[in-house]
């Protein structure tokens, strides 16, 4: 459903003052293979990023995967993991300070490469063998978000990420 431009939801949804962080980023050199956590990453426009088993794919809406922080927390909690890293998300980037979801049908920065929203990143039923029975509802709805590289560059630890503001 398109809001009016005037539409006092299209304008709350239209305020995102917000800026989030990386905090993490990690890629996996083949399909099923480890993460491997790294300070900095090359965005290459339209293919994904260096070193993942993803880059390559001009039509995939999956060229990079995110999640927040916070919700790596809450399903931790959820699953009562004292201790819950990255890579067992088996996402690309995790950012803090900045609800991803805010994103949906919007392009933003992550550093200096610029990101378009193309979906949610749902679990896999791999989530069930990696945080244990349940872990796949766990991950239901935190499971981050998709994006596809339109301006690439460098990602690293520390870059801000935030929304592209409309000219």
């Amino acid at each position: 459903m398109k809001l009016s431009p005037n539409s006092p939801l299209q304008k709350l949804m239209d305020t995102l003052p917000q800026q989030g962080l990386v905090t993490w980023i990690g890629v996996r050199p083949q399909r099923g293979a480890p993460l491997l956590s790294v300070q900095n990453v090359e965005a290459i426009t339209l293919k994904g990023l260096a070193g993942d088993h993803f880059s390559g794919s001009e039509k995939s809406k999956r060229q990079v995967t995110l999640i927040q922080q916070e919700h790596i927390d809450l399903v931790a909690s959820v699953m009562q993991l004292a201790h819950l890293t990255p890579d067992m998300l088996r996402r690309n980037i995790v950012v803090e300070g900045i609800n991803l979801h805010s994103l949906k049908d919007r392009h933003f920065w992550v550093g200096n490469v610029l990101l378009e929203y193309t979906g949610d990143c749902h679990p896999c039923s791999r989530m069930e063998d990696i945080l244990g029975p349940g872990g796949y509802n766990a991950m239901r709805g935190h499971g981050g978000i998709t994006a596809r590289i339109l301006q690439g560059g460098n990602i690293g630890v520390n870059d801000k990420v935030f929304v592209e503001q409309s000219s």
